[in-house]
């Protein structure tokens, strides 16, 4: 038997890039089992709402290989995103390796002693390790069936994402929580999983208030004033306001890509891990990036989006919301609604329930009530906790989604340096995630065939650390995971240094320098 179809590989989850790690393990001659718990392909975007689209315009959302159909929306409905992954799966013959709803609720190492690691990881620094090596035991519960059932593997890769899972609950006072409120209370994720029409039932014709001000806040503020208009006005609750664009070309013509997209946005970032002459590089183009973060924001904010007439304006700079992936696109017409009073925006730093509604903190000491029926907390998820609810070990459940100082403590935002025969793809975002999303499964996929070896755990955890603090310092107080925004380049230059490729991808100095990149530039490394 051949020794690559020998190794039992388990990829756990058939989202976007649970079926590229799979599409390309399958490429190099391996033979995966993918569980997901769904009934479908797809992740994420099988279970959204009715009016979701893509954020991303297709020509950066697609898998390097596999371009969308001729004639396809530059901004799909996710219905379409949904039957672009499904082909994708059946082209490469993913599809024939998943078993669907097949939910694993527990991950746990047993064999050799992970405790106590050598030098290298797990031995010898190659994916499934040398003689004596573990077994990843999963236990997994197919359809509504009980007792589960236990598999053993050689490797474990995980494809859980970050979104979804585990709902994101504020915190409350004693007496202030949804125990006071007597109407309705649930997450966006709630929300998504519903039947469009249930849905749509639940707030046509109610008062709905929506906490949050990330993306899912707007689109689902956006749905109730589509359905009660301004009879019954959906209310925002927003405490921090994130840049949320109309386009993504600025000043009607050039390409943010262009401006953020690039080796030459590069050159004016602080690199992890970059030697000291790119360092002094970044800090003499320090007063250029100023620049283009303020041109870029201020037209946003004056000419595109009425950002300040509705308060709305964000804490933080244009350059800010790329380095921490805290950007996405309007729902169309969004700020018509907001004009015409079908939307209702308010600020508030905090908030607490009473019987018939919301009470918010002004800041300085007033509050105000806000009337509501239903309430829809898009307040985000724990995608730290939902990663740790995957093992049996307390031990792997502490150091696996690292801490608020070391979140995604992880070499190359793919291998815990501590946590053998194990990977993880598309926990980190990027702009387009899709884009590195592949790019991490080419690496991983070319690991687990030998291409290359890890270095040292001493080495791995120096680089995990070179990348916290980067983390850190791009992201402030919105700190909260992996975000390749703003040094997606640099993160493929090293991943294919690792894989034996040119990290060069552009034809003609000028391409290379200030074209944008993307998924399609790296087409040829399978």
């Amino acid at each position: 038997m051949d020794h690559k179809a020998a190794k039992r590989v388990a990829i756990v989850g058939a989202g976007t890039s649970g079926l590229a790690a799979c599409k390309h393990l399958l490429a190099r001659g391996f033979r995966p089992v993918v569980f997901e718990a769904g009934a479908t392909v797809g992740g994420l975007w099988t279970r959204t709402l009715a009016s979701t689209r893509l954020q991303s315009p297709t020509a950066g959302y697609r898998f390097s290989d596999f371009p969308w159909p001729e004639g396809a929306d530059t901004y799909p409905r996710h219905d379409q995103v949904v039957e672009y992954l499904a082909a994708y799966a059946r082209l490469f013959g993913v599809h024939e390796c998943v078993r669907f709803r097949s939910q694993v609720v527990a991950a746990e190492y047993v064999g050799a002693a992970d405790d106590d690691l050598t030098e290298q990881w797990a031995g010898n620094g190659e994916a499934f390790g040398g003689d004596g090596a573990g077994v990843w035991r999963l236990t997994v519960r197919h359809g509504d069936s009980d007792p589960t059932q236990v598999y053993e593997f050689d490797f474990l890769i995980l494809c859980i994402g970050r979104f979804s899972g585990v709902p994101n609950i504020p915190a409350y006072p004693p007496g202030g929580g949804p125990d006071a409120f007597r109407g309705r209370v649930l997450h966006s994720m709630d929300l998504s999983d519903m039947d469009d029409a249930d849905a749509a039932a639940l707030v046509k014709g109610k008062r709905v208030v929506v906490v949050g001000s990330g993306k899912s806040a707007f689109d689902i503020a956006a749905e109730c004033a589509d359905a009660n208009g301004v009879e019954r006005p959906c209310t925002m609750i927003c405490r921090s306001p994130q840049w949320l664009l109309h386009d993504i070309s600025v000043w009607g013509k050039l390409h943010l890509g262009y401006l953020y997209m690039n080796r030459f946005a590069e050159l004016m970032v602080r690199k992890p891990g970059a030697g000291l002459a790119s360092t002094l590089v970044a800090t003499l183009l320090t007063p250029l990036a100023w620049l283009i973060s303020k041109l870029t924001g201020a037209y946003y904010k004056k000419k595109a989006i009425p950002m300040r007439e509705y308060g709305m304006e964000p804490e933080f700079g244009f350059a800010g919301s790329i380095s921490s992936c805290k950007i996405g696109m309007l729902p169309e017409a969004f700020y018509d609604k907001v004009r015409d009073g079908s939307v209702v925006i308010r600020r508030s730093r905090s908030f607490t329930f009473c019987e018939d509604g919301l009470v918010l903190d002004g800041g300085d000491g007033a509050v105000a009530v806000i009337p509501a029926d239903v309430v829809i907390l898009a307040t985000g998820f724990r995608g730290d906790q939902k990663l740790r609810n995957m093992f049996v070990s307390t031990r792997v459940k502490a150091i696996v989604a690292g801490s608020s100082d070391t979140a995604v403590p992880l070499y190359r935002e793919c291998v815990h340096p501590r946590i053998l025969q194990m990977a993880v793809v598309g926990y980190s975002e990027s702009l387009t995630n899709i884009y590195s999303i592949e790019m991490m499964a080419k690496w991983v996929a070319r690991f687990l065939d030998g291409a290359f070896r890890l270095p040292s755990v001493p080495r791995m955890e120096q680089s995990v650390a070179e990348w916290g603090r980067y983390m850190r310092r791009s992201n402030g107080e919105s700190f909260r995971g992996s975000c390749l925004g703003a040094v997606n380049i640099w993160y493929n230059d090293q991943l294919c240094r690792d894989m034996g490729c040119h990290p060069r991808r552009k034809k003609g100095f000028l391409a290379e320098w200030f074209q944008p990149y993307g998924a399609v530039d790296y087409a040829d490394i399978q």
